[in-house]
Parts: structure tokens; C-alpha cells; sequence
């Protein structure tokens, strides 16, 4: 039976009138990444911080490889790499330097200090540069070196929180390679964001965070149905399109066809399973297709369905 990594039941977290975190609950399986995506203050770095042991909970609890974690307690934080939103690095030492102060810190030492910072600088591409002063680095070199100090210690579970804020988009999705290989490892990953795209992209599960509760959890799919969200199949040509679309209408899983003079537009349940099917019928028809295009829900749909607002309001 496998266990999971980390457990978090009913957190609350209050500061003064604001309840910043609102009985909020979720589970991590090793091997998973699991993204907590929700706008700047809906809760997401308040929920770490208390799930890393940094600030106390007012209720609820936050157990981490099987050990309670609060404030004080060591054991549980021995299974936690944490990678702040805050850059966390001296910008005077070189690369080498911080990885190898950090590993000193988190109780390494000799001959596995230096084969571990050699093995993380090769994992975050940055060996080359190891001897640089990282105020020398660009945005997205500290990020990675960021995440790098996060990783020395072979965490069970790695939280990363906005890592890729403020970087350019090439550190960005070396960044996000960097996380889809350490879940492949079989490292349980806490990720938040407010970018929809890095949470379609990395996350296993979804938990949708706002104003400090949890809206709804699980996966792409899972979310996209809870807002009955359709697809829809955009064909572009010549040729008779009226003829066309009576016999489009005909296929089981389109629920509507819109047609013009030079396109047709169809509402259907699951474009990619249909979308072979609808352009054969289309060119039984006669009509020559110059173009095809599938959209489907996202993300932010089921954020705007569940909040009545956008991602980034």
C-alpha cells in the first residue's frame, strides 16, 4: 500500500479579521504534482508556509511522509526541499558556493556534499557557470539555482511556490522541464501558480484556490466537466457548406452546427474523438477544407464557472 507523501486536513489560518486560508484540505501521492492555482492572495504561499512549518496553523493539521509537521518539528522537515518565491541565494557567492553552503546547512558534508552540488548543478544547467558570482546570473539562473539549494537534500517532497515568476521564457520552460523530470523521478511535487498554462502542463491534480478556499480538485478533465464545458470544431473551405452541415448535425456527440458562406462551426462533447469523423463527412459533402481548428475549455473557464471571475482579476 502506498502512502501518500503529504496530507493536509482542514488548515485555517487567520491573520487579524482576514481568514487568509479557509479549511482547506488536499493529498499528495509520491510520484505526483499536485498544483495549488489560484490569483496573487487567494492563500496559495499561505498554505505553504504552513505546510513547510514555517507559520502556525490555527486548526487542521499538515502531516508530511507520515509525520505531523508544526513549527518546531524537525523529522518532518528533513522530507521537505522548499523553493520561495523570494530568491533565496547570496548574490556575492558563486553558484558552487550557495549549493555548497546549503548542503552544509542541511547537514551534508565531505565527499557527498561534493558529489551531490555536482549532480544538482548538472540537473538545473548550470555547471558551466558554477564558478560565476550568482549576482552575475540572469533572472532565470537564480530561479534555478533557486530550486537547485531546494534540492540537495533528495527531498520527498519538493514545494515549489511561483517559480517562474519575473523570468524569461526560455529559463521558463527549462524551469518546467526541470519539475516534469523530478515528478518522473517519483518525487512527490507541491506546485503553485497563477499561470493556467504551467498547471495544464505539470500538474497531476489541480486544487483551484481562492479567497482562501479551496474551490474544487482533481484533474484537467475532472475540473473541465464540472462546468459542462463543450468543444468546438471550426472548419474552413468551399463548397456546399448547407449540405454539409445537415449531415453534421446527423453525427452522435455534435450538438450543434453554426454555418457560413465559407465556414461551419460545431458544438460538440469531444472534438478529438469526433474531429476525423466530422471532416470525412464534411468532404463526402464536397466541401474542400482549407483549414481545421479545435478549441477546447480551459482552465481559466473553470475558474471564471467556479469564481465568476477571471484568473488574473
Amino acid at each position: 500500500m502506498t502512502h501518500d507523501v503529504l496530507v493536509v486536513d482542514s488548515l485555517v489560518r487567520r491573520f487579524g479579521d482576514l481568514t487568509a486560508v479557509d479549511e482547506v484540505s488536499f493529498r499528495i501521492a509520491p510520484g505526483e504534482t499536485y498544483g495549488l492555482l489560484g490569483p496573487n492572495g487567494a492563500g496559495k504561499t499561505t498554505t505553504i508556509s504552513m505546510v513547510a512549518g514555517l507559520i502556525a496553523a490555527d486548526a487542521g493539521t499538515v502531516t508530511v511522509a507520515g509525520e505531523p509537521m508544526t513549527p518546531r518539528a524537525i523529522e518532518p522537515k528533513r522530507h521537505l526541499g522548499l523553493v520561495p518565491q523570494e530568491l533565496a541565494i547570496y548574490p556575492d557567492l558563486t553558484g558552487r558556493e550557495n549549493l555548497t553552503l546549503f548542503g552544509r546547512l542541511q547537514g551534508l558534508r565531505g565527499s557527498e556534499l561534493k558529489v551531490r552540488v555536482d549532480e544538482v548543478l548538472a540537473l538545473i544547467g548550470l555547471a558551466d557557470r558554477a564558478k560565476d558570482r550568482s549576482k552575475e546570473y540572469s533572472g532565470g539562473m537564480k530561479r534555478r539555482l533557486n530550486i537547485g539549494i531546494g534540492l540537495l537534500n533528495r527531498p520527498t517532497l519538493l514545494i515549489l511556490d511561483e517559480p517562474t515568476v519575473g523570468v524569461d521564457p526560455q529559463s521558463r520552460n527549462a524551469i518546467l522541464e526541470s519539475v516534469e523530470a523530478l515528478s518522473g523521478e517519483g518525487m512527490a511535487v507541491l506546485y503553485t501558480t497563477h499561470y493556467m498554462e504551467e498547471a495544464e502542463r505539470l500538474c497531476d491534480r489541480i486544487g483551484i484556490i481562492d479567497s482562501g478556499r479551496l474551490q474544487a480538485e482533481g484533474t484537467r478533465d475532472d475540473l473541465i466537466r464540472l462546468t459542462g464545458g463543450v468543444d468546438t470544431i471550426r472548419l474552413g473551405g468551399s463548397g456546399d457548406l448547407a449540405a454539409a452541415a445537415e449531415e453534421l448535425r446527423l453525427i452522435p456527440g455534435v450538438e450543434r452546427v453554426d454555418a457560413e458562406r465559407r465556414s461551419a462551426t460545431l458544438t460538440v462533447k469531444d472534438a478529438p474523438a469526433l474531429v476525423a469523423q466530422v471532416v470525412g463527412t464534411a468532404a463526402d459533402c464536397g466541401v474542400t477544407l482549407a483549414d481545421v481548428e479545435i478549441t477546447r475549455p480551459d482552465l481559466e473557464s473553470v475558474f471564471l464557472h467556479l469564481t465568476g471571475k477571471g484568473l488574473r482579476d
